[in-house]
């Protein structure tokens, strides 16, 4: 029996019963918890299964985000699409408008004055080094403009032309010395030539000459052409306002007087304009104004 108590076999035995009494112990603890076997598979899968989740919902996540933007880049593709089209469409209405403003006058103009023959033009030039103002319109000679065509707007007189080719003429305003225009006082009925001064050109203003001292022109007065011959010959018809004065002053040589003149018309900044092609009693510049005329 010693030799039993010494033996393998009891030692083995004991061993097992130590086993046992440690996990019944363990066991009893633990209570309704996982077995320690998977609390320790618990400790190895649980860091994995949460790497997993992380890996997972950043992969999500970064695909949703992929997929918004591929999303507000469509939007924001269509929307540019749309504003290019509703400004297209707004050019369009702007271009409609014009025209029909344009037409409008041209009616307005014809109604005045029936015997007009009137070419409406675009102003597509202005040079930067002409201190009269000066510009190019997009009708010529194919649109029946001759030099010398008178170049006005519904609020008054503009100028006229002188250099034409098949689709475009060059215009001299009235601010420009090279302009002679027979002129008359509407109220006073004294007539007199508006022609272009430097110094007032800088102001946007031209003058009414050949005043008498005892001239009645005031500030205010409304100046048209006379429809008469000036000194270069007749070219402007009756009636057409240039301008509103501003002052009277003395001529430097102090015999006569002239009118500084503000036109009616906006000579300076003018887009669209009418070439007067035809009306009664129309005639050219004298020959003295044809060697001198650009």
């Amino acid at each position: 029996m010693r030799e039993f108590f010494h033996s393998l076999q009891f030692k083995i035995l004991v061993t097992l019963l130590v086993f046992v009494v440690v996990f019944m112990f363990v066991t009893a603890y633990l209570g309704g918890r996982d077995a320690p076997l998977n609390q320790a598979l618990g400790l190895v899968t649980v860091p994995l299964q949460r790497l997993s989740s992380s890996i997972s919902g950043a992969a999500s996540g970064f695909f949703e985000k992929y997929v918004q933007a591929q999303k507000l880049y469509e939007e924001n593709e269509a929307l540019r699409e749309e504003n290019i089209r509703l400004r297209e469409q707004m050019v369009d209405y702007e271009a409609y408008k014009r025209e029909n403003e344009h037409y409008r006058a041209v009616l307005g103009l014809k109604e005045q004055n029936p015997e007009f023959e009137l070419e409406p033009a675009e102003v597509i030039g202005r040079d930067p080094n002409d201190p009269f103002s000066g510009f190019t319109i997009d009708r010529g000679t194919m649109h029946g403009v001759s030099p010398y065509n008178p170049v006005l707007t519904p609020a008054g007189l503009v100028g006229w032309v002188t250099d034409v080719g098949l689709n475009y003429a060059k215009v001299e305003t009235i601010l420009d010395v090279s302009i002679d225009v027979g002129a008359v006082d509407t109220r006073t009925r004294e007539s007199g030539v508006v022609t272009g001064e430097i110094a007032l050109a800088r102001e946007g203003l031209c003058k009414l000459g050949y005043l008498p001292r005892d001239t009645a022109v005031a500030e205010g007065d409304i100046i048209q052409t006379s429809g008469l011959e000036s000194v270069f010959g007749s070219v402007f018809p009756k009636g057409l306002i240039i301008g509103t004065v501003t002052d009277v002053k003395a001529e430097s040589n102090g015999i006569v007087l002239y009118a500084s003149v503000q036109p009616a018309a906006d000579v300076t900044s003018v887009k669209d304009v009418f070439v007067l092609t035809a009306f009664p009693g129309q005639g050219k510049p004298s020959a003295a104004q044809g060697e001198d005329a650009p």
